[in-house]
């Protein structure tokens, strides 16, 4: 992508003004997406995106300029601008480049940009039809298509020299019922760091299925009565609520500063016996896996939490320096045109030893939460409130009649502590995470949890 001469000139520029670490970030990217709404394609577009992003430190300040023009002249040029704004003792460097052996364990059968998009559309139609058909309260179907292949290098003053690959591809569905002049919707959202292949695996249609029995399940459900009370979250994208309440809390980039209500806590208890929560970027295959981060580290399995105590933190390379802590394989950016920090790559809370059933079987009376929607978060707090996208009453150990527009309102360490049952039957929702370093694809997951008792916002005086 860029010969290791011009690099190593770029480096040596970077760090003209006495910096004491650079990096040079060089990215090319090939996506599609594709979007039906109604049974037709509105848009479509291929694209391909190219640039170099580099980086340097001194200490812990750091300074980050990126540039689509990979003309040496430019690069050298853009180095020293950015060097401008560190201020240190230059020394005499020499460079000399290793590449580490690194694995790859995301093995890619069909690489997405290989296929017709007319087979793509094909696919679209397909799940739009399952999706439409359902049922006649649907309304409104949308479906989108995306891939992405992107390939990296990553080379730094230490030493580093090492390249990768890296291709996703995803389909998101969206159907609308209505009833009464009022519409519930309902999602979901398959996805794989896996090529074209990922579709001999799945049924795209069944998904699509799913998604409208949601929102048709959702317009003839009741309001949900509001109060405190046990709450069961379901496995997979159940998730997103550990990841958003608390994983946030655990980068590097939030309690470097101190921002954060993990700060300082490492061996504390920090949530109940049953808890373990794990961040793993080596999962094959996974959503949100990778062979290296951003920052060229090697990606690994960290555990976060172990039976309620706080054993680590997601770390980046620049949030290290300033916790007097190594890389944990965390530093992740959206593209060249960011500076990575800590992110989260395949986030869950681990297998426990109940079963769905009996977690049902021992909750005399609460809310079944089978899945959750969107919600926002205060990572400085762990305050949150997430809607519930499909949720049930439960009554005298069983599930009981559908509910709508329930909300779960609490404090993320509050939560853990009080997670009092986990299931067995781990699994995994894909979604987008947004931050200061764009947004990234990380997967969710837990099993079936329970939660000793949460607010629930819903419908005053029901019952």
């Amino acid at each position: 992508m860029l010969n290791k001469s011009i690099i190593e000139d770029v480096i040596n520029a970077a760090l003209s003004t006495g910096g004491d670490f650079a990096e040079v970030f060089v990215e090319d990217k090939f996506n599609t997406s594709l979007a039906m709404i109604g049974g037709k394609i509105e848009n479509g577009m291929s694209g391909r995106d190219y640039g170099v992003g580099i980086r340097i430190f001194n200490s812990t300040n750091s300074v980050y300029a990126y540039t689509n023009d990979s003309s040496k002249e430019n690069l050298i040029t853009v180095a020293k601008k950015a060097a401008k704004a560190i201020n240190g003792t230059k020394g005499d460097i020499t460079l000399n480049f290793t590449t580490p052996k690194i694995e790859n364990v995301h093995k890619i059968l069909i690489l997405p940009r290989g296929v017709k998009k007319d087979k793509k559309v094909e696919l679209l139609r397909r799940a739009y039809n399952s999706a439409k058909n359902f049922d006649d309260c649907i309304s409104q179907v949308a479906i989108r298509y995306l891939d992405e292949e992107q390939n990296i290098l990553v080379a730094n003053s230490d030493g580093l020299f090492v390249e990768d690959t890296r291709v996703r591809t995803r389909t998101a569905i969206s159907s609308v019922a209505s009833k009464d002049g009022e519409m519930q919707s309902g999602f979901y959202g398959p996805g794989a760091h896996m090529g074209f292949e990922f579709y001999d695996n799945i049924d795209i249609e069944e998904y699509a299925k799913e998604a409208s029995r949601i929102a048709k399940t959702m317009i003839n459900a009741e309001p949900c009565p509001s109060g405190k009370m046990p709450v069961i979250i379901d496995n997979k994208f159940g998730g997103v609520i550990f990841h958003e309440a608390c994983g946030h809390g655990l980068e590097a980039s939030s309690v470097a500063k101190g921002t954060s209500i993990y700060a300082g806590k490492l061996g504390e208890k920090v949530a109940s016996d049953v808890v373990t929560a794990i961040d793993d970027g080596t999962q094959p295959n996974a959503w949100g896996s990778i062979n290296i981060d951003d920052e060229g580290t090697k990606s690994r399995k960290n555990v976060l939490i172990k039976n309620g105590i706080l054993k680590g933190y997601m770390v980046d390379k620049l949030n290290g320096r300033r916790m007097n802590m190594d890389s944990t394989g965390s530093g992740r950016r959206q593209s060249y045109k960011f500076a990575p920090t800590s992110r989260m790559t395949n986030t869950y809370i681990d297998n426990g030893d109940s079963t769905r059933e009996e977690i049902i079987k021992n909750t005399e009376h609460g809310l079944y939460a089978k899945y959750m929607g969107g919600g926002s978060v205060n990572p400085a707090t762990g305050d949150f409130n997430f809607a519930v996208m499909e949720g049930y009453m439960i009554k005298n150990g069983k599930i009981d009649r559908p509910v709508r527009g329930a909300t779960l309102i609490g404090n993320g360490m509050d939560i853990l502590k009080k997670i009092d049952m986990v299931g067995n039957n781990l699994d995994y929702g894909q979604g987008m995470c947004g931050s200061s370093s764009g947004s990234i694809p990380t997967n969710v997951g837990q099993p079936t949890i329970r939660v000793g008792s949460i607010t629930v916002g819903g419908r005053k005086g029901d019952k």
